[in-house]
């Protein structure tokens, strides 16, 4: 363990393809091989992975995502996902608090998990302000008196990428979650900045983004990065908010090279939204792909989130689902296969309920 500006002790080091190999050995009678894919070419992740997302500020709400943490990582799960926004801060140190206890303890090694956060919108600390005016002094205090970033540089009330910022919010989820090395660290819905900017500007907010995470890379604070986006790769190229795969990776090239970092991407992919299968919404060269082939070609790896959509999709589906993938008891079940039928690395689901995590790792009956 280190010191970080001689606050948190943190963890060393961060996913590697040898621990994460050992990861899924362990689990070979539980888990099937295929339960566990490669993400950016590196370390094995889980295709269930554990979203952070939903819950309240209270201390409850931390103690079962601590928890339920704790146990998914004893039963095969390990790629945590998380947002330094979520919960006023608290999700990244609940998943920080169950990572220290464990590998502690010593039943895993840093190696083995991969850990993913985002940073973006301004984050709170612990509770919202009761007042807008609490919530404008909170910003002088924490950003603008210190000169992490300018009023102008905020978007739609609370969205930033600058590199300053984006340092500074690097530096507060090692902290949060305990980390030397954050393994993914995605631009938090980049698409936000197109409210505000026209697309030149935009672009150029992402150049300078990225050449900041190339940095941070060579630094050794992340492992590489991403964006992980609501609406941005599922809307129409004439959309205000679309993004271009293509274009991004483009970005990545002219600052990095062949050997750029930007390798993962994050989007809704679930039974309901089912545009990156469908939808022709990315252009590689003259040609109108789905964003799950631009990727392929691309060689971005693709993680799909709101696999159940909060909770619409586990109940009520239709005769069809139960078809296409039999042997599931629940819906939830039936919606989680289906994702895990793409060519994704992942599904995340929010899991704040040990009993909840069962279920959603119970395999098929087998008739």
């Amino acid at each position: 363990m280190t010191r970080l500006n001689g606050l948190e002790s943190l963890v060393e080091g961060r996913a590697t393809p040898a621990g994460t190999r050992r990861f899924r050995k362990r689990f070979a009678k539980t888990q099937p091989d295929h339960f566990y894919r490669s993400i950016a070419d590196g370390p094995l992740v889980s295709s269930l992975g554990l979203g952070t997302y939903l819950g309240e500020c209270e201390d409850s709400e931390d103690a079962r995502y601590t928890t339920t943490v704790s146990a998914a990582l004893q039963k095969g799960v390990n790629l945590l996902d998380t947002a330094i926004n979520y919960r006023c801060q608290r999700s990244e140190r609940a998943i920080g608090e169950a990572l220290r206890s464990i590998i502690v303890g010593g039943s895993i090694k840093r190696e083995e998990v991969v850990v993913c956060t985002k940073g973006g919108y301004i984050p709170l600390d612990r509770m919202p302000p009761e007042t807008k005016e609490g919530y404008r002094g909170f910003l002088e205090n924490e950003y603008f008196g210190r000169g992490v970033m300018q009023p102008s540089e905020v978007v739609s009330g609370g969205h930033c990428l600058t590199p300053r910022y984006l340092a500074d919010q690097i530096e507060r989820s090692r902290n949060n979650l305990g980390l030397a090395v954050i393994d993914v660290y995605y631009l938090h819905n980049p698409e936000q900045q197109l409210d505000a900017l026209a697309r030149p500007n935009f672009l150029t907010v992402v150049r300078d983004a990225f050449a900041a995470l190339e940095e941070h890379v060579h630094r050794g604070v992340i492992g590489i990065y991403g964006c992980a986006t609501w609406n941005g790769f599922r809307v129409p190229p004439d959309s205000r908010n679309h993004l271009s795969l293509e274009e991004l990776v483009s970005i990545a090239r002219e600052i990095a090279g062949t050997d750029h970092h930007f390798r993962v991407i994050q989007l809704p992919i679930n039974l309901a939204m089912t545009e990156s299968v469908r939808l022709p919404t990315q252009q590689i060269g003259h040609e109108k792909v789905p964003l799950l082939l631009a990727a392929s070609r691309l060689g971005i790896s693709v993680v799909g989130s709101a696999t159940l959509m909060q909770s619409q999709l586990t109940r009520a589906l239709p005769k069809q689902v139960h078809s296409a993938f039999p042997g599931f008891k629940t819906d939830a079940r039936r919606a989680i296969a289906f994702s895990q039928s793409l060519p994704v690395a992942a599904a995340l689901v929010g899991m704040k309920s040990v009993s909840h995590l069962e279920e959603n790792l119970a395999p098929p009956r087998v008739s």
